[in-house]
């Protein structure tokens, strides 16, 4: 998502720090980070938390990974019929490690949302202030846009997710006009009494700034919002996410926001603001640099994205 939208404020200007991955993660990256960059070069067999690897299998390259040009114009699941509600939830969840446990994924943006200017623009109250309902998110400099990728993420995550059992929810699918916003996109998360919920989003930065980050919630005691229960459960969420986004996509922590660590601290983004329940934001990539474009833009790539943040929520749910 772009950092000019109306959830993502531009951040203050911030020193771009790419030095070795190995040894800016050491000196940055909380130690169970590092502990899954190490598993990721040594092979090793533990998660770095004295369990077994928790991970999501996927399914084979040819039937679950297509190019960019082979996705669905709207971004569902092939073979999916349109849904009626606001949201979408998988019918049953299968036996597995995760039977019982409730995932809501967030695909940021609706890809309708820019016909709705007048909707997307109005205000709604995040707990420290009001904000813009939603924004139109993002796009390659080929018009790849960012709500057709992060629904695409989104489909591949249900997918690999109700393989381990989960019961998987999408805030949206989209099958609604434009929306939610932002507030209901966090009531959608609380209301299912979720168990970790993730928003998956693409930045929309300068050229030559490259990488993912993974947004955490602030503590937060205002208004309707209060996040203070869920800063730690969040934390450990975000941490696994981002240690197994790394060691599966390859990708590096970005260069241009968070000294390197792939984490950040956010407190004015209405989605974690209004949540009571573990909950992160990614940002899986800037689409506007041509490197990172090339990735965001391949089927390949974004079952890898998938897979990572998968079994990252794994990680995090199996503890």
């Amino acid at each position: 998502m772009s950092y000019v939208g109306p959830d993502f404020e531009p951040p203050q200007p911030r020193r771009s720090r790419r030095g070795p991955l190995t040894v800016a993660l050491a000196a940055l990256v909380p130690g169970a980070l590092l502990g899954w960059l190490v598993y990721a070069t040594a092979g090793g067999s533990g998660d770095g938390e004295g369990s077994g690897r928790a991970t999501v299998r996927s399914s084979p390259p040819a039937a679950s990974s297509p190019s960019a040009d082979d996705a669905t114009d709207d971004g569902k699941k092939p073979g999916a019929g349109p849904t009626s509600t606001a949201s979408s939830t998988s019918a049953s969840a299968a036996s597995g490690p995760l039977k019982g446990k409730v995932v809501v994924i967030d695909p940021g943006h609706n890809p309708d949302n820019f016909q709705h200017p007048s909707e997307i623009n109005r205000k709604v109250n995040i707990g420290t202030n009001w904000k813009e309902c939603d924004t139109t998110g993002t796009s390659s400099n080929d018009g790849y846009t960012e709500a057709k990728f992060t629904l695409d993420v989104a489909h591949r995550m249900r997918t690999l997710l109700e393989e381990q059992g989960a019961t998987v929810k999408l805030t949206q699918d989209g099958d609604r006009p434009y929306g939610p916003c932002v507030d209901e996109r966090a009531r959608i998360g609380n209301e299912a009494k979720a168990d970790a919920v993730v928003s998956i989003h693409a930045d929309g930065s300068g050229a030559g700034n490259r990488g993912f980050h993974v947004i955490l919630p602030g503590a937060v005691h205002a208004g309707s919002a209060d996040t203070r229960a869920i800063v730690a459960p969040s934390r450990d969420l975000g941490e696994r996410v981002a240690g197994r986004f790394v060691a599966v996509t390859g990708s590096a922590p970005s260069n241009y926001i968070g000294d390197g660590s792939g984490l950040v601290t956010r407190k004015d983004l209405g989605g974690l603001n209004l949540s009571t329940v573990p909950k992160v934001f990614i940002e899986c990539g800037n689409m506007r640099d041509s490197k990172d474009a090339a990735l965001l833009t391949s089927g390949a790539w974004r079952q890898k994205a998938a897979q990572g943040i998968s079994e990252g929520i794994v990680s995090f749910l199996r503890g």
